[in-house]
Parts: C-alpha cells; structure tokens; sequence
C-alpha cells in the first residue's frame, strides 16, 4: 500500500479444460456433515458474501464491483448453476457455473471457505462442481485460476482431470476494505 492505495498485483492466470468427464468420482467425505445445495433466485446479498468470504484471501473482486443490476443479470440467468457447500450446517464454499456458451460450461467460481479448508472435502467438491459442469451435457468444460488463488488450486485441477491449455498475464486492482465494505453491506 502507498499513500493509502492499494497496489495492483501481476498474476499469470492459466486456463484449463476437460474434454471427457472423469471416469470415477472422489468420494463424499465421511464423518463429516456435508451438504450440496442447488441454489434458485439466490439473494444477491448471499451471493456476495459467499464471493467476500470465500474469495477475499485470493482477491476475487470482480463480482463485488457490479451493481446490483449487473449483477442479477448474470447470476438470475436461468441457465447458472450455483451450488452452496455447507459444512455443520454452515455455509462453507461455493461453485458458480457457466453453461450458457455453446458446447462449454465454464466453472467460473470454485472455493471454499477457510474454515472449511484442509479437512479432506476439498477433492470431492471438486468432483462434485465437475459433475454438476458434465450434467449440462457440453463438449468441455472450462477453468481457469490465477498465480493468486490457493497454491493447492493448479494441482488439483489437474489431478481430477483439467489439462492446461493457455496462459496470460493479467493485472488485479485489489478492492480497498471501505469499498469491499459497501459492496457486501450495501441494503
């Protein structure tokens, strides 16, 4: 920070795809109270406090600079597909997909809360979010993460079947507190 601006941060953002979906699915957790849940009409304010807790370590602050408007245009589509990840009875995570493009579905969102971190879920809601990409019926299924998200992100990806396709550098503007602040307390 300089002078109270934040700085903008260079990331390498690396985009993935599947052609097949995965021959076996990780399998849910056991002992642990888990639950998937398919949202419908979600209330903005809920999808920006998943966006804020789940994505503010890694800077994910796109969504939180849309207007109410904006915003509801994209996620009211009746075409997304955006699941909640309770843990405990908690909200715990979130995927957001995209399968309004021809032959794609983008997984345009995909974390999980730091709570929720490290306990073993990570792999099957992974495998849970590509299911649910597969379940439209499109010829691939497209990610992309950024040298910003969780280290374990890449490899993961990888691991349950994306295969990089492109780089690119970008240019993150990170979102001060007082505006991150209006963003998700806005009435």
């Amino acid at each position: 920070m300089e002078n109270g601006v934040l700085q903008d941060i260079e990331v390498t953002v690396t985009f993935l795809e599947m052609h097949a979906p995965p021959a076996v699915s990780p399998p849910v957790p056991y002992n642990r109270q888990v639950a998937l849940l398919k949202t419908r009409d979600i209330p903005l304010h809920f999808y920006r406090y998943l966006m804020d807790r789940v994505g503010r370590k890694w800077h994910w602050v796109n969504v939180l600079r849309l207007d109410d408007d904006e915003l509801s245009a994209g996620i009211h589509r009746e075409d997304r597909d955006i699941r909640v990840l309770y843990l405990d009875g908690a909200p715990a995570g979130f995927f957001d997909l995209k399968p309004h493009l021809p032959d794609e579905v983008e997984l345009a969102y995909f974390g999980m809360m730091e709570h929720a971190t490290g306990q073993g879920i990570g792999r099957w809601f992974l495998g849970s979010a590509i299911s649910a990409a597969w379940s439209h019926g499109p010829k691939r299924v497209t990610v992309q993460t950024c040298t910003l998200d969780h280290p374990a992100a890449l490899p993961l990806y990888q691991k349950l079947g994306f295969k990089p396709v492109a780089q690119k550098k970008e240019v993150v503007h990170p979102l001060p507190f007082a505006e991150r602040s209006a963003s998700v307390m806005r009435p």
